[in-house]
């Protein structure tokens, strides 16, 4: 076989070799490059998203001795709507709510860099008769109704969120709370009209600030509602303290 046909049969058989083989690595491209060698090193493990309206950022955790910790907290450039959930196209809303990340949901070739589709709506905004498509997150600093980081931030999470689908991780959990939900902070909305609809999500949150494992919720007669493993939450899994990104 000459050189050039050697190289070609090489060239092709690549790809497919890769995403055969759930423990294949990518060479780095010149954005990984800029990021730091303790997170390349994660890239591959499992991970979560959480968002936090309130506080404007978007935090990345990955699974590390069985538990999930955080890697690093990036702020969102830019969403649209204040609190509250989605509810119809065009309210210039960003969603709030439980939500799933596939590989069918990457778009590396966005018209803002990098985006990945929430999946709004969900069963829970369908049986609410929500309306809206194309719910992203996604690069150029720019919202109406998605959650926009700059170039670089959305360069990281894509990666994480890429590398974990890749290595088999079937789906990433997307939860986006509109603040941090303690008793205290609910109880301060308490004359909301979202405030029922929060309720429910306080159940998510709760669970993952206990457990250190994403919640696994169902809808059930157009609620939100923890999965029977929540019953776990009595017995959340140590984390490990010599991680350099737990905090």
């Amino acid at each position: 076989m000459s050189k050039s046909l050697f190289m070609l049969s090489v060239l092709l058989l690549s790809p497919v070799s890769f995403y055969s083989n759930a423990q294949s690595v990518q060479p780095l491209t010149e954005q990984q490059s800029t990021m730091q060698p303790e997170k390349q090193r994660l890239l591959g493990l499992p991970v979560y998203v959480r968002i936090i309206k309130e506080d404007k950022v978007l935090e990345l955790f990955v699974k590390n001795q069985g538990a999930y910790q955080l890697v690093q907290t990036y702020p969102i450039c830019n969403y649209s709507g204040g609190l509250g959930p989605k509810r119809y196209q065009g309210d210039f809303k960003s969603p709030e709510g439980f939500y799933q990340v596939t590989m069918q949901s990457l778009n590396p070739n966005s018209k803002f860099y990098r985006s990945f589709n929430l999946g709004y709506p969900n069963q829970y905004d369908q049986e609410h008769g929500f309306t809206g498509k194309h719910l992203m997150v996604h690069g150029d600093c720019v919202s109406t109704g998605c959650y926009a980081m700059n170039n670089q931030q959305i360069s990281e999470i894509y990666q994480f969120i890429e590398y974990a689908l890749i290595n088999g991780q079937p789906q990433v959990e997307v939860n986006i709370f509109p603040f941090r939900m303690t008793n205290d902070k609910l109880n301060s909305y308490s004359h909301s009209v979202h405030y029922e609809f929060w309720q429910q999500l306080k159940a998510g949150y709760d669970f993952f600030e206990k457990t250190h494992q994403p919640p696994n919720m169902i809808v059930s007669n157009g609620r939100y509602n923890l999965a029977p493993q929540g019953l776990l939450a009595n017995n959340p899994p140590k984390t490990n303290p010599a991680n350099p990104f737990a905090r």
